[in-house]
């Protein structure tokens, strides 16, 4: 695999950006959106309640008018033979039946009391023809294609069961009926049934009487037209609402889909170029935090997340090349020293050029460890966790420690305030902090000399101070001083004995506890510099 090759994969392979026509966000918002609609219309469309009380209506309706029917029939069309016998004349019953019986709507049946159907309005003139009525079809064509396509998705939906199959036979008699049975019985009785076609008929029996005597039997029987009908035109409307509402929400969907899926997809493209190296800082990321929701606090994130990446690769460069600028210089003596002993033959200036060379040496590997240790610090602190830790305590064994040292200088502690004196802390980080204070006040400080350390609460933090009675420390650079590779030591003391990481390992620890470090010089009354101050303050624990 050549370079470039192995520059493009990576060690994690990039996913090729596919140019989508509708996102999976989209899609997903649509699909909930319409599915939340569908199931409501998909239940108005079933309309089964309504379905039942419109044949209740109709039955109901239908009963009236088979009792009009057979009140008529029993005042108009009875006849008394000279026994004294009442008997139904048929010709005027036929007459009347025809006459009130809507041609092709309703048909009406009479049944003697033997059960034997003795006059049908289908038929005229006996059984010999059949009326057929055949309506106009006025329906518009748009109104025949939404109502077929309603009646392909009703039947998917159970309607009609448990009723009995109707099927036309000839003859007929009342044993063909059950509710003539119980008309004849003198008890009107309604039944629906539903022919192999699926439509449906609705039968309603009466008694035909005179003075309470049972003279016959009239049954009524109209089909489902009217009930389809309305079922019809409430289907309609319900879809004319459903296709206004199905256009409202894919608008709505696009819209709130545009609102979620467009600045996502801006930000993963923002976060693949930053990932590529093709931009640097926070507005490479679009910025919607003025959005007020969840995207824009994701935004929000990105933009911090992102400049602090960049801002830690800024440093890991300057580190880098910090590094690069101090071990050069000891590499340069260090070269120079073997080349020079290489061709000196003087034994004592040999010994003067190996003293050297193992200076350097020494040098470069205290800077290597220097560096190792301040390179691991992020990820050691970031590992470690933290715990609650009593200051007070601490800076009490660093003073017995210092204190009982073989160094003149007198180390000294101040507390002030009432305990406790607890931070969230990493100890050995923090013991490393001050070991490092007290080191360089000790080493700035004169014979007899004086360091001393403060301990005191201000609200809601902890102060310590570090005072040293030395030269204070150089104007213009009390803020340099926490710089990598910074040096300014006492006089008197050999080049290259400190890598100048410390003050710059000590804010790095004091700033990952949530605190802060700053330098100060210390003055007489007369405004002469009379030591340096190191001032350290630290979050108070909770607990």
């Amino acid at each position: 695999m050549t370079t470039h090759e192995a520059d493009q994969k990576g060690p994690f392979p990039s996913t090729p950006q596919r140019r989508r026509r509708v996102s999976p966000i989209t899609r997903r918002i649509l699909a909930i959106n319409m599915a939340a609609l569908l199931i409501p219309i998909a239940g108005l469309l079933y309309l089964g309640p309504y379905r039942d009380g419109l044949i209740d209506s109709e039955l109901e309706a239908l009963r009236l008018q088979a009792e009009t029917f057979a009140g008529a029939i029993g005042e108009g069309a009875i006849e008394t033979t000279a026994s004294g016998r009442q008997l139904v004349n048929l010709p005027i019953a036929r007459q009347i039946i025809w006459r009130l019986s809507s041609p092709g709507s309703i048909r009406s049946r009479l049944f003697a009391p033997n059960g034997e159907l003795v006059v049908d309005s289908r038929y005229l003139m006996g059984r010999r023809y059949a009326v057929v009525v055949e309506k106009l079809n006025d329906v518009p064509w748009i109104v025949k294609v939404i109502s077929q396509g309603i009646k392909v998705v009703s039947d998917w939906m159970p309607q009609w069961q448990g009723l009995e199959l109707y099927v036309e036979k000839h003859p007929q008699s009342a044993e063909n009926f059950v509710e003539v049975r119980h008309a004849l019985g003198g008890e009107p009785t309604g039944y629906v049934r539903v022919s192999n076609a699926g439509r449906m008929t609705l039968f309603v029996a009466v008694p035909v009487q005179r003075y309470r005597q049972v003279l016959g039997a009239l049954m009524v029987s109209k089909d489902d037209t009217a009930i389809e009908t309305a079922m019809r035109d409430v289907r309609i409307t319900v879809f004319i609402v459903f296709a206004a509402a199905l256009v409202i929400t894919i608008l709505l969907s696009f819209y709130l889909a545009g609102t979620l899926a467009r600045p996502v997809l801006r930000l993963a493209a923002a976060a693949e170029r930053v990932r590529r190296g093709l931009g640097r800082g926070a507005d490479e990321i679009p910025d919607f935090t003025g959005r007020g929701d969840e995207i824009g606090e994701l935004s929000g994130v990105l933009r911090e997340m992102t400049s602090a990446l960049h801002e830690r690769m800024d440093a890991i460069e300057r580190f880098a090349a910090d590094v690069s600028h101090e071990i050069k210089n000891p590499l340069t003596s260090l070269r120079s020293a073997v080349e020079t002993a290489a061709r000196v033959s003087d034994p004592d200036q040999q010994q003067k050029l190996m003293a050297i060379i193992q200076e350097d040496v020494q040098r470069l590997d205290r800077l290597i460890t220097d560096i190792s240790n301040a390179s691991r610090l992020d990820s050691e602190l970031s590992r470690a966790e933290a715990e609650t830790i009593d200051i007070a305590g601490m800076l009490a064994t660093l003073h017995e420690i210092y204190s009982a040292g073989s160094t003149q200088t007198e180390v000294a502690l101040k507390i002030s305030g009432e305990p406790p004196f607890h931070v969230a802390a990493i100890e050995d980080r923090l013991v490393q902090v001050f070991r490092n204070l007290l080191q360089n006040a000790i080493s700035f400080s004169p014979p007899s000399g004086r360091v001393t350390l403060r301990l005191a609460r201000r609200e809601s933090d902890i102060e310590i101070d570090v005072c040293d009675d030395g030269p204070g420390l150089p104007e213009g650079k009390l803020n340099a001083v926490f710089n990598r590779f910074y040096t300014e030591r006492p006089e008197g003391e050999k080049f290259g004995t400190h890598s100048g990481l410390g003050l710059s390992i000590s804010k790095q620890i004091v700033e990952a506890h949530g605190g802060s470090i700053r330098a100060e010089n210390r003055y007489t009354l007369d405004r002469t510099v009379r030591g340096a101050r190191f001032i350290v303050r630290l979050p108070l624990s909770d607990n």
